[in-house]
């Protein structure tokens, strides 16, 4: 009797004795230059404004907590229909480069965006894409799983003689990307929700809606549901598989990632009520 009660004790001394930490090596693997310029025209304002910044980042590793940022490159954009050159600089050294000119891209035109780093250059082209306004926005009282969100109530028209694309932005945290295969050219309604701990109320947001190209609302997509809605923006976080539309004219390949994108953007500013 006394050695079965004995031999469950000598079992598991041998088993902690014998435990060993596993050490994986992951890979490194070489940094890809992300090029982040996404314009959006502002033309519910008058005069219209524009946001036209190019955010310089580089890949980091799987288990990198922080984004290296790029500010020794030069940055670029030529107007096409004449040859107009745009020149962009990093004047905080943040990796964000902006125009020094004023600069609102034009209906109808192709813009040719250039970034040079490491001797390497990096081209994409991009026109501006329509978008309608919004009907209304305003807030709602239903709610999905928690009971604890809150109903955003979204309305717009969608244009009949085209098929449209659309991106819409939360407050930077959170996107949506719609397409119009089912209700073309008529009224749209839908509901966005904010999670309990992507907002707190009250709360004053503003939303946006962008018309983008088939491409970028492909490429979107697959963003998002690869990094994921955080803080800093999806490009934040570009898997290294995801390419965009800018290519490496000196070689191709050391690709970059990202995109280059100019949308219309309808805006509206809505105050969020403590729910009852």
């Amino acid at each position: 009797m006394k050695n079965i009660k004995i031999l469950p004790v000598l079992l598991l001394l041998m088993f902690i004795n014998c435990e060993k930490v596993v050490e994986i090596d992951v890979a490194s693997i070489p940094p890809k230059l992300i090029i982040d310029a996404s314009f959006e025209v502002l033309f519910d304002e008058t005069p219209a404004t524009s946001s036209t910044l190019v955010k310089l980042r580089l890949s980091a590793d799987y288990f990198e907590t922080e984004i290296p940022t790029v500010s020794d490159a030069i940055v670029f954009i030529t107007d096409t229909s004449n040859n107009a050159i745009i020149t962009f600089s990093d004047v905080n050294l943040d990796g964000d480069f902006s125009p020094l000119t004023n600069f609102i891209p034009k209906d109808n035109t192709v813009y040719e965006l250039t970034v040079i780093y490491k001797n390497e250059t990096y081209k994409g082209r991009a026109s501006k894409i329509k978008s309608p306004t919004f009907i209304s926005v305003s807030q709602g009282d239903a709610t999905l799983f928690s009971g604890k969100e809150t109903e955003v109530k979204v309305a717009f028209q969608d244009d009949a003689e085209k098929e449209n694309y659309y991106l819409f932005d939360f407050t930077n945290t959170s996107f949506l990307a719609l397409e119009d295969r089912f209700f073309n050219g008529t009224p749209y309604n839908f509901s966005f929700f904010y999670q309990e701990d992507e907002i707190t109320l009250p709360a004053n947001v503003t939303l946006k809606m962008s018309g983008i190209t088939k491409q970028y609302f492909t490429y979107f997509r697959v963003l998002l549901s690869q990094s994921g809605q955080n803080g800093g923006g999806p490009f934040e976080t570009v898997p290294s598989s995801l390419l965009g539309n800018m290519i490496n004219t000196t070689n191709e390949t050391n690709f970059p990632l990202g995109y280059f994108h100019i949308s219309e953007t309808d805006t509206y500013n809505i105050d969020l009520k403590e729910k009852d």
